[in-house]
């Protein structure tokens, strides 16, 4: 009896040792841009206060740099669960998600306080929600700026300047028509293929805000940057729904919470990434372009006219726009 006794002791500390064991939990979270973008700060930030929170049973290893691939493999490998989270511009979404299109759409919003008013509140969690049916849970939404083109030879000082350039979008089919009713000659590329193309001349420019112009050393090669800012797509935040089912109910809304706390330091690096970029593109030297503004968002009617059809989606802009 008394050795039943320490055997069944025995199993019962095995047990309990298991049961700790399985609650302790690492979620990779992928990010292309390098260390110090926002973005992968902001995830890392995330990552502390959900360790904290867990008492260290949850751990988020922010793996970016682009190294587990390009933002569209990475949607993929975090619908099944290879990945467990994944920091994404709304842009790939597109296909996957047609809720996203919405806030792709050009010179939607009028300045980033708009923005952050739309997806602060109930629309932006509308748009989230989207996610579920797709394999994925949209937890938050981070600032992208405003996104303006950059080219390696031709300066864009008006819409007629873009007519055949052949300019890098990301990979989505809204972005392909935006370039298109702009004249240019889209050409898809992930991030991490953009230099080397403007480098030999596969593209003639690009387009994205500050940071990205920077940190992936664009202006290096492209340095002609024309302020059209014709979008502000934010970037999203999403957990792979195997990953999030795996969690008790309780961890899910520390990991949300987390999530929405982010935000507010992802916006606060965000401003202070953007300025510093901006500095040190104007101090490299390279030739910056103020344009009228009102000709290429007039360009951008057939874009809506395509995309927006649904009765949804009509809805969905008239909301944005209405919102204050």
């Amino acid at each position: 009896m008394k050795i039943a006794r320490i055997l069944a002791l025995a199993a019962s500390v095995v047990l309990a040792a298991a049961a700790a064991q399985a609650q302790e939990v690492t979620l990779k979270s992928a990010d292309i841009h390098p260390d110090g973008y926002p973005t992968v700060e902001a995830v890392k930030f995330m990552g502390q206060l959900v360790k904290e929170r867990t008492n260290g049973r949850i751990d988020i290893q922010v793996m970016n740099n682009a190294v587990l691939g390009s933002e569209k493999d990475t949607i993929e490998q975090t619908r099944f669960g290879v990945i467990d989270m994944n920091r994404v511009n709304a842009a790939p979404f597109n296909n996957l998600v047609p809720e996203t299109v919405v806030f792709g759409l050009p010179f939607l919003f009028r300045d980033a306080e708009h923005m952050h008013h739309v997806v602060d509140g109930p629309i932006g969690d509308e748009v989230l929600a989207a996610f579920e049916p797709h394999g994925l849970v949209g937890l938050a939404f981070y600032d992208s700026g405003a996104r303006s083109f950059y080219t390696t030879k031709k300066p864009i000082k008006s819409l007629a300047d873009l007519k055949g350039l052949k300019i890098r979008v990301q990979q989505s089919d809204l972005w392909i028509a935006m370039m298109e009713a702009f004249g240019a000659n889209p050409t898809p590329m992930p991030m991490g293929e953009v230099y080397s193309s403007l480098e030999t001349g596969v593209v003639d420019g690009a387009e994205n805000n500050w940071p990205s112009y920077e940190s992936a050393r664009h202006y290096e090669v492209a340095k002609n940057y024309t302020l059209t800012q014709h979008s502000l797509t934010p970037e999203i935040l999403v957990i792979s729904k195997m990953s999030w089912d795996k969690l008790s109910p309780d961890d899910q809304k520390i990991l949300r919470q987390a999530a929405k706390d982010s935000v507010v330091k992802m916006r606060e690096l965000w401003t202070a990434r953007e300025k510093a970029s901006e500095e040190k593109v104007r101090a490299a030297g390279n030739t910056i372009i103020e344009v009228n503004k009102d000709e290429f968002r007039a360009a951008m009617q057939p874009v809506y006219d395509r995309f927006v059809t649904d009765p949804k989606m009509k809805d969905l802009i008239e909301r944005v726009r209405a919102t204050k």
